[in-house]
């Protein structure tokens, strides 16, 4: 039994002593069973398919070779180690593996890269949406998507061919690798649909950015001198204002897709038809617009109250020139709304918070804010306002007045109410 203090041997690890053993084992086998082993065994742990006299002499250079390195190191050396140094004297292996390497990282894009037009692909764009979402609530930065596809490509693909349709999915991967910034990254998810990633972005810096997509993307067509007008269409969804789940901000940016890309094809359709005009201003006799302090005899309200109260009667008793023809209000404001663009503010609304509405300005006596449609909204709706710096704010809000923005989004101002 060993002293305390005396050193023990180095134990060798689990596969060197495997082949210990197995060097014990084949030296007790006569040589025909010897060599019909190691050839069973280089195959499986080498891929080479070497012939039974070879792999007996490399199995002998082996121990020799070790017995040599062990004398000349002054230590044991491993049987793996002198396996790839028998192996690459003899021409059986590569080292360096540079060529493999170049090999493999081909391999690794081509698996999130899409072929036709060199961009990411939907598998990547999973990944990363889920890693830059973590990384969003982590540090309590903006995220964007903006989901894309291009109007009538089909007819394109019907008058000129499939290839000319590659022509304009390459075209619409160029605008993207052109119109994004070193941060962003761009994705082709389907046929003719594509998706950007754009980190700490809020909601109007995404429309900007879709707006120059548009843009380049028009200018890169016109070499193809197509008679089919195709256009590339956009939907925004923003962390944290139109949800916190990945699925529900692609919900989102998918609906604004639709949604705009409805809205704009059936104004242009009908533009050519007819225009429509928009009615002069509502005037009162004395000052020429709609005095703030109006209202109903005996009542007291703040200004605000007062001027949006008047405008929400007047919408009621009112009828313009034409049933779709806009109204126009002008009301002197007492007090000038700050402007939330670029803040990330938004509501909560509804007693469960089924939805989210963006809060573009906010002043004394209401809010206005950015919803995707205002269909189901009461009279008067509970709302938690979290605006920055300030906590989470629980008011009331009565709806006072409506109109669509050119992205088909609804734009509605709100007054506070008790």
């Amino acid at each position: 039994m060993p002293s305390p203090g005396a050193s023990s041997a180095p134990r060798l690890p689990m596969e060197d002593s495997h082949l210990e053993l197995l060097v014990d084992t084949l030296e007790q086998m006569d040589i025909p069973a010897r060599s019909q082993f190691l050839q069973r065994y280089f195959q499986t742990t080498t891929h080479l398919d070497l012939r039974e006299s070879q792999c007996l002499q490399l199995w002998e250079e082996m121990l020799t070779r070790r017995k040599e390195m062990t004398e000349q190191l002054g230590r044991p050396v491993s049987l793996k180690t002198v396996l790839m140094d028998v192996l690459s004297s003899a021409g059986l292996v590569r080292v360096p593996i540079v060529l493999e390497y170049h090999e493999f990282k081909k391999l690794q894009l081509s698996a999130v890269t899409d072929p036709l037009t060199g961009l990411y692909n939907r598998r990547l764009f999973v990944e990363s949406f889920e890693k830059e979402l973590n990384r969003a609530r982590r540090y309590g930065l903006p995220l964007s998507i903006v989901m894309l596809d291009l109007h009538r490509f089909k007819e394109v693909n019907d008058k000129y061919g499939h290839p000319r349709g590659d022509e304009v999915l390459r075209a619409a991967a160029s605008t993207l690798q052109k119109a994004l910034r070193t941060s962003d990254s761009a994705f082709r998810i389907g046929g003719d649909e594509f998706a950007l990633l754009l980190p700490q972005t809020d909601a109007a810096q995404a429309l900007a950015i879709s707006r120059r997509v548009e843009t380049v993307f028009a200018e890169i067509l016109q070499p193809l001198q197509l008679a089919i007008s195709v256009t590339m269409d956009h939907g925004v969804g923003t962390y944290p204002q139109d949800g916190e789940q990945a699925d529900q901000l692609v919900r989102v940016a998918d609906e604004r897709l639709y949604r705009l890309k409805h809205a704009n094809h059936t104004r242009s359709r009908s533009s050519s038809d007819r225009t429509t005009p928009v009615p002069p201003p509502l005037t009162s006799p004395e000052t020429g617009t709609i005095p703030i302090d109006a209202g109903r005899p005996g009542e007291r309200t703040s200004g605000f109250e007062a001027a949006t109260s008047v405008a929400a009667q007047s919408i009621v008793n009112q009828s313009p020139a034409r049933p779709d023809a806009p109204v126009v209000y002008a009301i002197r404001r007492k007090a000038e709304r700050v402007s939330m663009t670029g803040t990330n503010a938004y509501a909560v609304l509804g007693e469960n918070g089924s939805r989210r509405a963006r809060v573009l300005d906010l002043g004394f006596g209401g809010v206005a804010l950015e919803l995707d449609n205002t269909e189901e909204l009461p009279s008067s709706v509970v709302a938690v306002l979290h605006v920055p710096i300030l906590p989470p704010v629980r008011v009331y809000l009565k709806p006072v007045w409506t109109r669509q923005t050119n992205e088909g989004t609804f734009r509605l101002g709100c007054q506070f109410v008790s």
